[in-house]
């Protein structure tokens, strides 16, 4: 874990989480010597908390409400921190201060939203630009961003594409700078990653705190398990068969994961999305030509980290099955899981996928560990 670091914050600002943190220290200490004597069985506690435009929860098995409570408000405090740092909808956030500066001079940042970016420069090389921070003047064009869906003009998405590109963007890892080329301003957005790299560093949190059986989910389209609940061998995952959803068969499900110590992430067209004139325009967006992604229904995606389980399930969403079946052949910790709107012809396709989702004789009745 890097130091605390927040921006534009004062001492007097940073107390209440300080007094949080030293005094769930206490409880825990507090709380050990007698669990150590009695090792009651474990209860589970589940709490829920607003940010990054969704709502996080914690399902976590601690020895009393005291312990549990102090962690989970910890890790609530941990994804605000990472709020205040990575937002692009807050002006004092350091992701837009990188956006407004870069273009002037190179921008000095913290390690870690220096790493932040460097992860996401990873799946963009990785991906040949499928997966792209640069997209936010996409989801102003679309109206996306203030959930005001339109379809914008030729001449309109020709306009931005010089704004829009991860290329533009070079870090520097020796002085931990940002840069962007041409010298203008860009609209980077954390969405296809952001809420990963939070779930991660709560993971870490927790785990310092003693906690060795957790689900942290991110709105549910991110979720990372620490261990599994006493008894099992894992988080109980139902990834949804998105075939379905207008037919009798409406809540099916493909596959049932037994998630420890592992992440997955779901990307998807079924929620968030806008019809015009008898279409529908996904949230989702290919940067390399500027519109939402066709034909592509659900993808799901486990890995071992939060942050790349979040940035696949994007990746996986813009290639294609076969294209994303080259990039995760070198991954063999990486599952991905694809449903395809198609008429006619294979609408699943499992890649690494443990058993077999696609069968319809046997989708709703399997369920398979992991890892």
């Amino acid at each position: 874990m890097h130091p605390l670091w927040i921006p534009n914050r004062t001492v007097a600002d940073l107390l209440p989480v300080i007094v949080r943190r030293l005094v769930a220290t206490t409880v825990l200490i507090a709380v050990s010597a007698p669990a150590a004597r009695a090792q009651a069985p474990q209860q589970r506690f589940h709490e829920t908390h607003p940010a990054m435009g969704t709502v996080f929860t914690i399902d976590l098995y601690a020895n009393n409400q005291a312990s549990a409570e102090q962690a989970m408000n910890l890790g609530f405090d941990e994804i605000d921190r990472i709020e205040d740092l990575l937002s692009n909808y807050r002006p004092s956030s350091e992701l837009m201060r990188i956006s407004r500066e870069a273009a002037n001079s190179p921008v000095t940042t913290d390690p870690e939203t220096f790493q932040f970016l460097e992860r996401s420069l990873y799946w963009s090389r990785q991906s040949d630009g499928a997966f792209d921070i640069t997209v936010g003047p996409l989801l102003r064009a679309w109206g996306f961003f203030f959930h005001q869906g339109r379809v914008p003009s030729d001449t309109e998405l020709a306009a931005l594409r010089e704004k829009i590109g991860w290329r533009h963007v070079l870090l520097n890892a020796e002085t931990r700078t940002v840069a962007f080329t041409p010298a203008q301003p860009m609209d980077l957005d954390p969405g296809s990653i952001g809420k990963g790299f939070a779930v991660d560093r709560v993971a870490a949190l927790l785990r310092e705190q003693g906690v060795t059986s957790a689900l942290i989910s991110a709105g549910g389209s991110t979720l990372y398990a620490i261990g599994a609940p006493p008894g099992s061998a894992g988080w109980p995952v139902n990834v949804p068969d998105p075939r379905h959803l207008d037919s009798r068969e409406a809540g099916a499900i493909a596959s049932t994961i037994l998630l420890k110590d592992s992440s997955l992430s779901t990307g998807g067209c079924t929620e968030k999305f806008f019809m015009k004139d008898g279409h529908r325009y996904c949230h989702i967006f290919d940067p390399r030509t500027m519109r939402p992604v066709e034909g592509m229904l659900q993808t799901t995606v486990i890995d071992p980290s939060a942050t790349d389980s979040d940035a696949l399930s994007t990746v996986v969403f813009v290639l294609s099955p076969e294209a994303s079946k080259r990039l995760l052949t070198s991954r063999p910790d990486s599952k991905a899981l694809i449903f395809s709107q198609r008429s006619s012809g294979r609408d699943c396709f499992a890649i690494n996928w443990p058993g077999t989702p696609c069968d319809p004789l046997s989708s709703h009745s399997q369920k398979e560990s992991y890892p």
